[in-house]
């Protein structure tokens, strides 16, 4: 994810040398007769068609009508091209601010402590959840790894780009909800450990809650998946929906890591739609 040059605006016309009338000998023509009505007819249509040019032009302007403006690029394809031509801070910046995204309505703040290369969906993802995600055509992950301000829970957060149209997206973002994959824990993501970190041991054992959120408004699938800073094992790791609910007493739960992975999933979201929104302001 490189950072993209700025690219200086180009217009589409250059000025060129003014013509240069050329100077012949030529044989004189008779002047024709002039007939008054049929000039005063030819300049009034000339005024009634510029007039109805300029009326329709305005009129375009006044009421945004999109077909006199170039048109927007459409969200599915500048989505698409995000994981390699937005900057990293971009996509995932470098601390996020959760107001009241903890426990309780607790306000919450990550940093991020490493970001992985791009990679294959098969080399990344769980192969029961690429499977899953295969239909689509999984394009590219992107992935990053975050830590609470107490150092205390990791997070590895991922974007699977894919090449799915917004039907595909639909369909797949019914199926998770008609059969609860979001609650099976075969299709946990997988973490991105950090060497040197409080993540360095964020390993598979070490996954206690977990979030995967399919978007429909553009081709990306966005996960979470949250842990214990001290690398401790985790024998029953709980969906994140599951672990923030009231009364839940499981180690993920009463560790708020239900709430680490969907707050940063849905902090990350957001910076992507916004990401989609920039670029689908500038003209093709």
């Amino acid at each position: 994810m490189p950072s993209a040059p700025a690219t200086p605006t180009v217009f589409p016309w250059a000025a060129g040398p003014a013509g240069t009338p050329s100077e012949s000998t030529a044989r004189l023509r008779p002047v024709p007769v002039r007939r008054p009505a049929r000039a005063a007819a030819a300049v009034a249509c000339v005024v009634l068609g510029v007039g109805l040019i300029g009326g329709a032009v305005t009129g375009s302007w006044l009421t945004g009508d999109s077909a006199a403006e170039p048109a927007a690029r459409d969200d599915y394809t500048v989505a698409r091209g995000l994981w390699h031509s937005a900057p990293v801070d971009t996509l995932f910046p470098r601390t996020l601010k959760g107001d009241g995204a903890g426990p309780g309505g607790s306000d919450r703040r990550w940093t991020r402590i490493g970001v992985a290369p791009d990679s294959t969906c098969a080399a990344t993802l769980d192969p029961l959840l690429e499977r899953v995600l295969r239909p689509l055509g999984c394009s590219r992950v992107v992935r990053a790894t975050y830590a609470d301000a107490t150092s205390s829970s990791v997070i590895t957060v991922g974007l699977v780009f894919t090449r799915g149209d917004a039907t595909a997206m639909g369909a797949l973002r019914t199926r998770f909800r008609v059969d609860d994959l979001t609650e099976r824990t075969d299709l946990m993501p997988r973490t991105f450990p950090v060497e040197g970190t409080v993540a360095a041991t964020f390993g598979a054992a070490q996954r206690a809650s977990w979030t995967v959120n399919v978007l429909t408004e553009v081709p990306v699938v966005v996960y979470a998946v949250s842990g214990f800073a001290d690398g401790r094992p985790v024998t029953s790791p709980q969906p994140a929906d599951h672990a923030m609910a009231d009364g839940a007493t499981t180690p993920a739960a009463q560790a708020g890591l239900g709430h680490e992975a969907k707050g940063v999933a849905d902090r990350i979201e957001r910076g992507l739609r916004k990401a989609v929104g920039a670029g689908t302001a500038a003209p093709r």
